[in-house]
Order: structure tokens, then sequence, then C-alpha cells
């Protein structure tokens, strides 16, 4: 409750404003049945003066704008609170998710943390609106009316003894069974934002395998769930309206029955007595089923708080908490591995990586090759701390990386991931990702180093080209391509190519290969490949297997000492190579 009430500081201003505007309309309200009441009694009495009805209408004008002014004041406060504490809730969601290591992302799907920004605070937003205008305002016209009809009848307030106790109790039913139920629609909504996001996102796959009938089935399925839990969920609702409605009427008819026999018994009640306290009933009754109301939308927002609250409080496993070297940046580029070992769930028995030593020389250009699985791209996300390893240590120019801080560690290192990803914007924007205050002549240059500038510039708009968004609009070996300049643009001190040149022909990625070489040279390499040609050149080749590195050595050093990458050499080329001596050593190994 107190992380919810600091987001209303700021504007404790609309917070107070708002409530009391309510006020002043409730005042009005309460106030207009008796003055009704009073022209109707003078009228029955055949008291009633012009005079006396001009002051009535005029004091009633009077009461109707200042009504018109509090409902107006309040709605407006009311909508400034709401909007600007939704606002705050939304920001603070969004930068956490931000400082989300891979591992918190891993417990949230994308789906649910969209639906958790936008339509869980959305329901907050509508709930904090709907308290301000309705938390004073139907309390106090509950209050307001009760006083108002006791005093002027209390032996026809009996009424209520029995009335306000049955609402009562409907409304306790409404927040016992609405609560669960909301919180399961949420749920459903965060599976239906999953399916569209995913089947949108991937809809070229979806087309080129002609899945577009299963998609539809498995929309269907996800809104279909929605739909039925929905209606289970607004049944509440739905039942809510009439149960209160018959109270509302039965108990006017009672009200109407008992009052016209005291107008025409001895008792001698007025007509405009009986007319105020129609009124006073009906606004009893009202304000009770705006209080229902009220705590259905309670009962959402709960639900929605509860799950804002587990994002909010989700700890951040990766932080700057234990660092003692702030201001330390990567100058050289040595990587060391001291015996490292990590799994994905910690329970688990089996290692991702298992007991990991390596050492990377500064500048040096190091493969990493190895089956699908076994560790190569976990092996290199704990260098920028995308993960943390659970036992040994990741040491960059000798000093733990936990040593120094996010910022300054991963400035220093340029990472091209497997799925590579381009944002909405031009190119030029993209590739200022790497330095936003990078020079054209920069870009292009980073452009060019990845065999991008060519067809940049073969481009109506060059550099400032519209990517739409994840850039679908260029091809996979383009967008790799542009992912790659992007990393050089940020002249890091370590750079890791995590499968980034697969949808690249040989050809480009040889020239790539060899930009590394002659314009990188005081930048440590880190290429991950599946293909041996792409990694044959490295001063240093790891292969791995299971979460182990079964070889260390150059490329002719392992195809004559290392079975596994033998295996692999032999069949990506089955033991033809431009060099002979490399196909007698294959084929020998094959034949002895």
């Amino acid at each position: 409750m107190k992380r919810w009430l600091n987001y209303a500081k700021p504007y404790k201003l609309y917070f107070i404003l708002g409530p009391i505007c309510m006020i002043v309309e409730v005042l009005g309200e309460v106030l207009m049945p008796m003055f009704l009441g009073m022209i109707i009694n003078s009228a029955a009495e055949g008291t009633l003066t012009p005079a006396k009805s001009l002051a009535a209408a005029g004091l009633m004008i009077l009461t109707a704008i200042l009504m018109m002014a509090g409902g107006v004041g309040g709605a407006y406060f009311g909508a400034k609170a709401s909007v600007n504490y939704a606002n705050d809730i939304r920001r603070d969601v969004y930068e956490k998710v931000q400082k989300f290591s891979f591992a918190n992302i891993d417990k949230f799907s994308t789906g649910s943390l969209v639906t958790r920004l936008t339509n869980d605070i959305t329901q907050v937003q509508n709930f904090i609106n709907m308290l301000l205008r309705m938390c004073l305002r139907s309390p106090g016209m509950l209050i307001g009316a009760l006083i108002m009809a006791i005093s002027l009848r209390p032996s026809l307030s009996v009424v209520f003894i029995i009335t306000i106790p049955l609402m009562l109790i409907s409304i306790s039913f409404v927040i016992g069974n609405a609560f669960p139920r909301f919180t399961k629609v949420q749920e459903k909504v965060d599976k239906l934002n999953s399916t569209v996001q995913e089947s949108v996102s991937n809809i070229r796959v979806v087309k080129s395998f002609v899945r577009e009938d299963f998609e539809n089935e498995k929309f269907r399925t996800a809104n279909g769930d929605l739909k039925k839990t929905g209606l289970s969920a607004y049944k509440i609702m739905i039942l809510t309206g009439p149960v209160m409605t018959l109270f509302m009427n039965v108990t006017i008819a009672a009200v109407v029955w008992i009052g016209s026999k005291l107008v025409l018994g001895d008792t001698q009640m007025l007509p405009g007595d009986l007319s105020q306290f129609l009124s006073y009933v009906n606004q009893i009754l009202m304000s009770l089923m705006m209080l229902t109301m009220m705590f259905m939308f309670t009962s959402r927002a709960m639900a929605s708080t509860k799950r804002i609250g587990e994002v909010l409080d989700e700890k951040i496993d990766i932080t700057d908490d234990n660092c003692s070297l702030p201001e330390k940046t990567i100058t050289k580029g040595d990587i060391e591995f001291r015996n490292i070992s990590f799994r994905y769930f910690k329970n688990s028995e089996d290692c991702v990586l298992d007991n990991i030593n390596l050492k990377i020389k500064a500048g040096s250009i190091v493969g990493i090759i190895g089956s699908t699985g076994c560790g190569k791209t976990t092996l290199v996300s704990l260098i920028p701390r995308l993960y943390d390893a659970d036992e040994g240590e990741v040491l960059i120019d000798g000093i733990n990386v936990k040593d120094y801080s996010l910022y300054n560690l991963r400035e220093g290192v340029g990472m091209v991931l497997q799925k590579n990803v381009l944002f909405s914007g031009t190119i030029e924007d993209n590739l200022r990702w790497g330095d936003e205050n990078a020079t054209d002549e920069e870009v292009a240059a980073a452009a060019e180093s990845a065999q991008a500038d060519g067809f940049v510039r073969s481009f109506k708009d060059g550099y400032k080209t519209e990517l739409e968004q994840g850039g679908v609009n260029v091809s996979g070996g383009q967008k790799q391509r542009l992912c790659i300049a992007r990393a050089l643009l940020k002249k890091p001190k370590i750079l890791i190519l995590d499968d980034s040149t697969s949808a690249v022909d040989t050809a480009t990625e040889a020239k790539i290969r060899e930009q590394f070489r002659t314009g990188l040279r005081d930048t440590t390499k880190i290429i991950i490949a599946q293909r041996i040609s792409s990694v044959k050149d490295a001063d240093m080749i790891v292969v791995m297997n299971e979460g182990k590195i079964t070889g260390i050595g150059t490329h002719d050093e392992l195809l004559a000492n290392n079975e596994e990458y033998r295996e692999i050499y032999i069949s990506q080329t089955d033991g033809r190579t431009s060099s002979g001596s490399e196909k007698e050593t294959a084929v020998n190994t094959k034949e002895g």
C-alpha cells in the first residue's frame, strides 16, 4: 500500500481538490430535494407566492451551478490525478524491465509484460479516476441522504433496516467472487497478447509454411478462453445490476405505499415531504449501487496491481551493488574464464557450462565452434554480464567483470546476437545505436567494414532509408551486416559475433573477416560459428560439446589432434579443401 501511496504524493493537490469538488456536488444533491419539497409543500398549503417561487428557483439554480462546478472540477482533477498516476507507474515498470537481466526476462513472457504495461496499468488508472470521483461522493450521499431522510420521517426510515443490510451482503458477495475471476481474465489477456505478438512478428514464416489455418485456430482458442473467462467475471457485474435495481424498486414501492397512506391519513404527511423522502431513498440506493460498482473496479484493480507489483518486486540479479571499480573501463581486452559453471535452472543437476577454463589474449581472433546447444552463446553472454556464472569468475584485463560498472563493462563490449534485431527508423538511426555522436563519415566507415555500405547506397534514400519494425524490409544477410556495422561503430575493445554471418555469402564473409584482422588489430574478436570456414583463420579455435571445452588450438592443430573437430570438418567439406595437406590429414585420419 505504501508503494501505491507514494505514486500519489506528487499529485496530492489533485487528490485533495478532486474529492472536495465532489463534496460540493454531493451537498447540492442532498439539498436540492429539500428545496423542491419546500416548494411543493407551499403549493399544497396555498402559501406559494411569486416572490417565494422566484427566491426558491434562484436558490435551486445557484445550487445547480455549484453542483455543476463541483462535478466538472471533480472530473477534471480526477482525470489529472489518475492519468499522471498511471504515467508514473508505467514509467517505473518500463524502466525496471530495461534493467532486467536475461534471467529476469526469462521469467515473464513478452505478451505478459506488454499486458502489464498497458492493460493492467489502464485498469489502475480507471480505478483511481473512479475512486476520486466516488470515494466521497457515494459515502457522502449515503450518509447525507440517510440523515435527511431519518430527520424528515423516522418511522418511514424503517425500510432501510431491511434494504441496506441486503445490499451490503450483495456487495460482499461481489468482492469475494470478483477478485480471483479478474485475475484469471488478465492471465488470459497475457496469453492472447503473446499469441498475437508471436504470430504477427513471424508472419513471413507463417505464410511460407502455409500455417495460417493453424495460427487462426491458435488465436481462436486463446480468444475463446478470454471470452469464457471474461464472461465468468462479468456475470458478477451482470447479476449485480438487476439485483440492486430490484432492491431499489421494492424499497421505493414500499415507501410510496406507506407514504401515500401517511399523506392521506391522520398524520397529514405533506406531499412535498413524501417527494423529498423518495428523492433521498433514491439517493441512498444509488449511492449503494455506486459503491458496488466501485468495489468491482477495486477487485479488478487489485488483480492488476498484484501483477504490476510482481514486475516491480522482481529482484534484479545483475546490478552494480558489488561494483568495486565503478570508474574502471576496459583498456586492453584480455579475457579469462576461470572455473566457470552455469545453470539456467538453479535446482538442475546438469550444468549448461561445466568447469570452463579459457584464456583469450587481447587483440586476438578466437573462434568457438560446436554442436547446437553446447553452451557457446551462454559462454560469451557471461562477458558483458547478460548472465552471471553460478561458480567461478570471468576476468577482463585481470579484473572480475562484477567489479566493473555495468555501463563501462557493456560499453567496452560489442555484441551481435544470434537474433539480429533492427528497430523502426532510418538505417542511420539504427547504426548510431553504436555511437549516437558518430559523424556521417564514421557511420559510413563502419558500414563499409561490415560490407554494408554498397547495398545501403543502392537504396534510393541511402542511409536515410526507413526500416520497418524488425528490419523486415531488408534481407537476412543485409540485416546481419547492418548489425555488425552497428557493433563496429561502437569501437569496442571486445567484439562478439554470435553466428552473425550465417546468412552472408562466403565471399562477403571473407571480406568481413579480413576487415576484422586488418582494421581491428587492438580489438579482441570472438566468433561463434557453425561453419568451420568462418573460424578457420582464427588465432585460436575453441571446440565445445555439452557445456565443456573439448579442444583448443589452431585449425591445423585441431584437425590433427581433435576427433570432434575433424568430424565437423569432414561433415562440412567431405575432406575436400584447396589445401592438399589438410585433405591428406583428414583422409589419413578417416582411414586410420
